[in-house]
């Protein structure tokens, strides 16, 4: 089996030391997470995990019935990039005398969708939005400009085929602890490639 980009997608309590319990899951597995992002879920009291990796599908399968095993954890789901919708936040800063002296960068910046957050006398701040690709471009494009900082967000990600889930969550965050779930009741069968 070839090894292709996944994120898997987490459902949890939330509470302390769970990330740490799951970041050993991948550790003792020699897996490097590329990306990792944790929030609130639509459903109060759930989180949600975005976790990027490369790996074989068997080994994310594996990955995700192991993380399951945590108490806390309601359900994880794993999906290749074309199963999900998913953005990255990026910021630049810049020194704001080469951004004035050259109009062309305005320009630049709204062909990458960049907008200004902050405008200081000797530094302007930018941010955008995108896949690594975009956000990796613009810093191409504003490295010959002085560009001083740069940073990224971990991905953000929403499965597109899931009718039916803010239900679900509701249904899981509900339940009393070591209570089952009925794996996948809630997806119709074109949405069964998504899970386990």
């Amino acid at each position: 089996m070839q090894k292709q980009e996944f994120t898997i997608t987490v459902y949890t309590e939330n509470q302390i030391g769970l990330l740490n319990r799951i970041a050993t899951i991948f550790s003792r597995r020699k897996i490097n997470v590329e990306s990792l992002n944790t929030s609130p879920s639509e459903v109060e009291s759930v989180h949600r995990f975005n976790i990027v990796i490369t790996e074989t599908e068997d080994v994310v399968r594996k990955l995700c019935s192991q993380i399951e095993k945590q108490v806390e954890v309601l359900k994880a789901y794993y999906n290749t990039a074309d199963q999900i919708v998913w953005q990255e936040m990026a910021l630049y800063k810049v020194p704001t005398s080469q951004i004035a002296e050259k109009v062309q960068v305005e320009r630049l910046l709204r062909k990458y969708g960049a907008r200004a957050v902050v405008i200081r006398h000797d530094y302007t701040v930018f941010e955008t939005t995108g896949h690594r690709e975009e956000t990796d471009a613009l810093v191409a494009v504003l490295e010959p400009l002085g560009l001083i900082e740069f940073v990224r967000s971990a991905r953000v990600a929403i499965i597109k085929d899931s009718v039916g889930f803010h239900e679900k969550l509701k249904e899981f965050e509900q339940r009393e602890p070591g209570e089952e779930a009925a794996e996948n009741e809630f997806l119709s069968e074109n949405e069964q490639i998504f899970t386990m």
